[in-house]
């Protein structure tokens, strides 16, 4: 059973920086598609970036191109996210979310995914 425990989210000014990452463990398979899916107060989660992390490929949301980075770290089964010039609509619960059965790897697909994190919490002040 694929487990997910995210870390590293907290409380900064818009055009600040954050990279929180999330902890795999519980899976053996080397190729899967693992992503970051937020959730603001009263609104539907939202998919921000995926990863391929067998081959690294990357896919972002609109509202976050240019300013987010996904990684993984292959070594220590940690994926992370750095979001950089934050803004205040940029405020949610952020999820880490893990596929190895073949689903799409989309900002729209990530939000189906079967394994998610507790999240963390992102507030960005104006």
């Amino acid at each position: 059973r694929v487990q997910l425990v995210e870390s590293g989210g907290s409380s900064v000014q818009a055009g600040g920086s954050l990279k929180p990452s999330c902890a795999a463990s519980g899976y053996t398979y080397s190729n899967g598609c693992m992503g970051w899916v937020r959730q603001a107060p009263g609104k539907e989660p939202e998919g921000v970036a995926v990863m391929y992390t067998g081959s690294g490929w990357t896919y972002y949301a609109d509202s976050v191109k240019g300013r987010f980075n996904i990684s993984h770290d292959n070594a220590k089964n940690t994926l992370s996210l750095e979001m950089n010039n934050l803004k205040p609509n940029d405020t949610g619960m952020y999820y880490c979310a893990a596929d190895f059965a073949g689903a799409w790897c989309t900002v729209t697909g990530v939000t189906s995914f079967g394994s998610w994190g507790q999240g963390t919490q992102v507030t960005v002040s104006s």
